[in-house]
């Protein structure tokens, strides 16, 4: 889903801003990165994003990568996803919606969702522990029904479990 100007601007403001207070340089390589994960709108990996950078012309240092990364998630632009054992991932985080993912554990294709029922729990359990929450993340992992899934075949051998398909009951 593309991201509006108006939106990027704001987002490279921020991040000069940020990086103008801790003394540090605002880099094009730096902002290629930035620019790489907000106009994508996937969940990429660091070497996903290295080598994307590349293939878009971008001089950058698989180092730059991941420190620009680790940048970007203090000041809140982007976050970091640890989906199972894979290698970790990242979104943007800027003005975008709370919401939590499906992951198919043979493909890997990741999948968002939001239900507002899941913050009307987590204000419940909020009020009950006095607790203020800043933020949560829910992963579920199960295996997906595409007809593309490039491991479709080991869905058939276990029976296709979970035909019935998401159903969220609270």
């Amino acid at each position: 889903m593309p991201v509006p100007q108006t939106q990027l601007d704001e987002v490279h403001e921020l991040f000069a801003d940020f990086l103008k207070a801790r003394g540090q340089r605002q880099t094009s390589e730096r902002v290629a990165v930035l620019d790489a994960l907000y106009v994508s709108g996937e969940h990429l990996d660091a070497d996903a994003l290295f080598a994307r950078l590349k293939e878009d012309g971008v001089s950058v240092s698989r180092a730059t990568v991941y420190n620009t990364l680790e940048l970007l998630i203090e000041c809140d632009l982007v976050v970091k996803h640890q989906f199972g054992k894979t290698q970790a991932r990242y979104e943007r985080s800027f003005a975008y919606w709370q919401h939590d993912h499906l992951l198919c554990i043979d493909c890997g294709e990741i999948f968002e969702f939001c239900d507002p029922r899941l913050q009307s729990i987590q204000d419940t359990v909020a009020e009950i522990y006095g607790f203020e929450i800043a933020q949560h993340s829910l992963t579920m992992y199960g295996h997906c029904r595409r007809e593309d899934c490039e491991r479709k075949e080991g869905m058939e051998a276990r029976g296709n479990r979970g035909k019935e398909g998401l159903r969220l009951e609270f």
